[in-house]
């Protein structure tokens, strides 16, 4: 996989930590990574956005962004707002392009959920992974909700004919409820993909070193790392 399309099912539930895990794994591999953010919003000029995050917490990567909007809304409203030029598909995925000529693998964090609007004319993360013919690992919530949220985003990915490369859950809790628990074996047969991955809630917060030589540990095989979903769902079952 040279490409790897990062979409959540919402906001809020884990993504940039997913990503800079992702990417944590497969340089712990010897691989060079680099990240692109299509739209970053409600960030100022001076501040770190989640590319700058993604770089702290798994060192050395290449971090691109694109464009930056100050309110934290969908990008097409918020560059409407701003009075600047929205992000367009075929921008990100020449950007992207370029850079897969460098790096063993390049990741590209969306905002929010799959069907944003980066434009007026309603492109969304959906058409950059069109035209890169790239796959989409979905980050999700634990809990409840989270299986049709997960199944709504698998819908609209078959519907363009795109690979769901798989599952990761983006912030598993330290005391998980029943809900969460059972979500684990449920949530592949709603994504017709794999579960790849659960990132424990906070982990963020560590020290970069350690979050570098734990975050293989998170993840399945495919995306870099050792994590075993059927044994991670019967030991909290």
């Amino acid at each position: 996989m040279a490409v790897i399309i990062v979409s959540g099912t919402g906001t809020e539930i884990g993504k940039t930590v997913v990503t800079a895990a992702v990417a944590s794994a497969f340089r712990a591999k010897g691989q060079s990574v680099a990240v692109v953010k299509p739209a970053q919003t409600g960030v100022a000029p001076r501040e770190p956005g989640d590319v700058d995050e993604v770089a702290r917490l798994a060192g050395a990567v290449t971090g691109v962004e694109l464009a930056r909007f100050p309110e934290p809304l969908s990008p097409a409203t918020a560059a409407q707002r701003a009075g600047m030029d929205p992000v367009r598909p075929r921008q990100v995925a020449d950007a992207v392009e370029k850079l897969t000529a460098s790096h063993d693998l390049v990741l590209v964090e969306g905002a929010g959920g799959l069907l944003v609007r980066f434009d007026d004319a309603g492109a969304t993360l959906a058409d950059v992974a069109v035209l890169l013919g790239a796959p989409v690992l979905v980050v999700t919530p634990a809990g409840l909700g989270t299986l049709n949220t997960t199944a709504l985003t698998a819908e609209a990915l078959r519907a363009r004919e795109l690979e769901m490369l798989g599952v990761v859950v983006g912030s598993w809790p330290d005391e998980p409820d029943l809900a969460a628990r059972c979500n684990l074996a449920d949530l592949p047969e709603s994504a017709g993909a794999p579960l790849l991955g659960v990132v424990p809630e906070r982990v963020g917060t560590l020290e970069p070193g350690r979050f570098r030589a734990r975050a293989g540990s998170w993840l399945a095989p495919r995306l870099g790392g050792s994590w075993d979903a059927e044994a991670f769902t019967a030991a909290v079952s």
